[in-house]
């Protein structure tokens, strides 16, 4: 499936409160390139390869979805570069909107790291959105913050991606 993915990311200022409310998806991800962006990822009990063209403005991209089985994800699984990413995603519908937040909260070796990414129809309204106060720093011309770079950089480190 084709299409193009408009999206913002902000670290996390504050969680939300009754976080235990909202739909939880555990996911696991590697990466099999990233020039451009070949990716491999488990949600729940369900499986994906998705490749992500090139962007010139951090912003969006041509993205296309291929489901997996399980059998093929564990197969290229071994064949990834860099770590695997293991998180948590907590999806948020945003208050008088039609917009979703998902939250995501990494577990080891990237905690306590956590990243908020939204989701737009359009340029023009990913450009127009006014965050909500827990949403803390925008980082989405951060490339650090990219869950490629976080997964193929051994330089990585969380605790530098923390507020402060």
């Amino acid at each position: 499936m084709e299409n193009m993915e408009i999206e913002r990311k902000w670290r996390v200022g504050a969680l939300p409160e009754n976080l235990e409310e909202y739909s939880c998806i555990i996911m696991e991800q590697a990466y099999l390139n990233t020039q451009p962006t070949v990716r491999i990822r488990r949600e729940n009990d369900s499986y994906v390869l998705t490749y992500k063209g090139l962007s010139s403005d951090d912003i969006s991209h041509e993205e296309y979805n291929l489901p997996l089985t399980e059998e093929a994800f564990r197969h290229m699984l071994p064949k990834c570069d860099g770590r695997v990413i293991k998180k948590k995603r907590y999806v948020i519908p945003l208050e008088g909107t039609s917009l979703k937040a998902e939250l995501d909260i990494f577990d080891e070796p990237f905690a306590p790291l956590m990243i908020i990414e939204v989701e737009f129809p359009t340029l023009e309204e990913a450009e127009a959105f006014i965050a909500p106060d827990w949403f803390g720093e925008d980082v989405t011309h951060d490339r650090r913050f990219k869950n490629a770079v976080m997964a193929i950089d051994p330089a990585f480190d969380p605790k530098d991606m923390l507020a402060g």
